[in-house]
């Protein structure tokens, strides 16, 4: 009996550090991100390399963000992510990369020039979505839609103001657009004014239109 409560108690004090550790992982991040409005936050494929096209399409991307007076945030790992750092800090703009503690370990790519490093996927992904006045989501994998549809959710379900969720690559992200409109609309599933939430974009120099027609420098 005794070492069955010992083991409760130890279980409990384990538990209040880790909620420690995660109060202290939002108090960073709120203190470090608030320093860098407006930002926009950029997610993609890791397992782009330099000199893929959407590698250098982000890089673009994140250029033209610097230029135009705008921070980017990333995951901070290779991949899509490199690219917007690498443009936004050539063109002397914020470039910020919100690294994360997985197994098969993340390092941060070196084009980020704020770094914050998060055990906790949730932590990160509210500094994702707090800071960013909008979303740009190139071709990328599971981790980059569910970036992607936890945006949707949050604006449809009226969480978090809405913001542009611009969707980067017509031959990636057509397919999935056909069916949410030919399946998921159709079942009734969702709703005509869900799907105007996403806009899909090609030309870096529109993206930044589109961002600046809301957002106020």
């Amino acid at each position: 009996m005794t070492d069955q409560l010992y083991m409760i108690n130890e279980t409990a004090a384990s538990e209040s550090w880790r909620t420690l550790h995660i109060m202290a992982e939002f108090v960073e991040g709120f203190e470090v991100l608030g320093k860098y409005h407006p930002s926009v936050s950029i997610f993609g494929s890791t397992r782009a390399r330099p000199g893929d096209e959407v590698y250098q399409k982000a890089e673009q991307i994140g250029r033209l963000l610097a230029e135009n007076g705008f921070g980017v945030i990333t995951g901070g790992g290779p991949g899509v992510m490199e690219g917007a750092n690498k443009g936004a800090t050539s063109a002397g703009g914020n470039s910020i990369g919100l690294n994360i503690e997985i197994p098969l370990e993340q390092k941060p790519n070196p084009y980020a020039n704020v770094t914050l490093h998060f055990r906790y996927f949730f932590v990160r992904k509210v500094m994702f979505v707090k800071y960013a006045v909008a979303y740009i989501i190139l071709p990328g994998g599971f981790g980059t839609m569910d970036e992607l549809f936890e945006s949707v959710t949050l604006i449809q379900t009226h969480k978090i103001r809405p913001f542009p969720v611009i969707l980067v690559g017509s031959n990636y992200w057509k397919g999935m657009l056909d069916w949410m409109k030919e399946v998921v609309l159709k079942e009734g599933k969702i709703s005509p004014s869900d799907l105007e939430i996403l806009q899909l974009v090609d030309d870096p120099a529109e993206i930044i239109k589109i961002i600046k027609k809301i957002v106020v420098l």
